[in-house]
């Protein structure tokens, strides 16, 4: 018996029709299989990273309306109520600031959901009891098309596995992506940034204005750089409402925090690339001080509590919208599709958004629509509304950051 039969059978046996495999279990990709599950419908997540914690990938993330819903669709009641319950309310708006911290504007919400959630705090509670279906250290290499019709997906370690859909869930390298849709581009925005945490305490909560506990405070100095600020406050320790609302979620008791980063775009930072990408916590810290020696003294003693380790570099990038495609047994979500700039604020909701209609449309196709319809439907809405959010989130970045303008724009 082959190894891609063998693997089949164990992962798929007993289970109803479709088997979905999802490449990535990033916050799409974990919702994708909730949702899955909640609809009864069999799945296998592989993830390159060795466990949750193995690789830096951000902070506080603003869950919207959109991102709401779809949690709320796709979690147990439990776990959402959880999420709820773990989720700081900021103000729902955005106040902008100069270097000398005087208020430019006030950007009013949207009068919808506007959530404050620690990302590995949301992790943890999308991957509670799915844990017999998430597979950590499998590196996906490339898919074909196995002798029965179906997809199998190759790993690194030499195995394989076969279902009836392939969902790439594996971010803005996404190999997925790569092999599918060779054409696609994803594209440097010319912006970097550098992520840290400040912690909340009695000595650092009064160097945040009252107006700066909101969905993002952007600082904009000179050359458009820029120091962003967002809280994140939980409204109780998670391992106590995790205690009181489902105790079969991992979650630990993690204390109150700023996200607070910095960012430029590559043409007015002394550090290329590779610099920054070896530069210590401490280090980026003591460039950073440096770069906003003339901002408003508060700024920087902000930047002063940075917790060196927290703090790491990032290259912005975003993907270039692309005509429709023919649909077929592989499809994808999130930034595997349509990374963007951070600027909207909605790569993680769009995200999000994504796996729920996906999971909605795959529901379908279990109830005898033919899959490659159910992923049509999928895909027209998704690229609609997540190419929309692209071009939305690059203008953004450069009227109010510098990012450089999307190809074709």
């Amino acid at each position: 018996m082959s190894l891609s039969l063998s693997l089949r059978e164990e992962g798929t046996a007993g289970m109803p029709y479709p088997h979905v495999i999802v490449i990535g279990a990033g916050l799409g990709g974990l919702c994708l299989a909730q949702g899955l599950r909640r609809r009864d419908i069999g799945f296998s997540v592989y993830e390159r990273d060795v466990d949750l914690v193995s690789r830096q990938q951000g902070y506080r993330i603003h869950i919207d309306t959109h991102g709401d819903s779809s949690l709320a669709d796709s979690l147990p009641p439990e776990l959402h109520r959880l999420f709820r319950a773990t989720a700081g309310v900021p103000l729902p708006r955005t106040p902008v600031f100069d270097s000398r911290l005087r208020q430019l504007a006030v950007l009013e919400g949207d009068g919808g959901t506007h959530l404050a959630v620690d990302r590995l705090t949301l992790r943890r509670i999308l991957l509670t009891g799915l844990e017999d279906a998430v597979t950590f250290g499998k590196r996906f290499t490339h898919y074909r098309t196995g002798a029965d019709g179906r997809v199998v997906a190759c790993f690194g370690d030499g195995t394989e596995a076969s279902g009836d859909v392939l969902v790439a869930a594996d971010g803005v390298n996404s190999p997925v992506r790569r092999q599918h849709l060779p054409h696609a581009r994803v594209v440097d925005t010319g912006l970097r940034q550098l992520y840290g945490k400040v912690p909340l305490t009695k000595t650092t909560r009064p160097l945040f204005r009252e107006e700066m506990f909101a969905v993002f405070t952007p600082v904009i100095g000179p050359e458009r750089q820029f120091v962003g600020i967002a809280p994140v406050e939980f409204p109780e320790p998670p391992r106590r409402a995790a205690g009181r609302l489902a105790p079969m979620a991992a979650l630990d008791d993690s204390a109150d925090y700023m996200t607070v980063s910095f960012g430029s775009h590559r043409d007015h930072l002394p550090y290329d690339d590779a610099q920054l990408r070896t530069m210590t916590g401490s280090e980026l810290q003591r460039a950073t001080l440096r770069l906003i020696e003339e901002w408003h003294p508060q700024v920087r003693r902000i930047i002063e509590h940075w917790i060196p380790e927290s703090v790491f570099p990032l290259t912005l990038r975003t993907s270039v919208p692309i005509p429709a495609w023919h649909p077929s047994r592989v499809t994808l979500l999130g930034d595997a599709v349509h990374a963007m700039s951070p600027a909207g604020g909605i790569g993680a909701n769009t995200a999000l958004r994504d796996a729920g209609l996906l999971a909605a449309a795959l529901g379908k196709a279990a109830h005898g629509r033919p899959v490659i319809d159910a992923l049509a439907d999928y895909e027209s809405v998704m690229t609609g509304y997540g190419f929309d959010a692209v071009r939305t989130s690059a203008d953004n970045g450069r009227r109010m950051l510098g990012q450089d303008p999307l190809p074709g724009s």
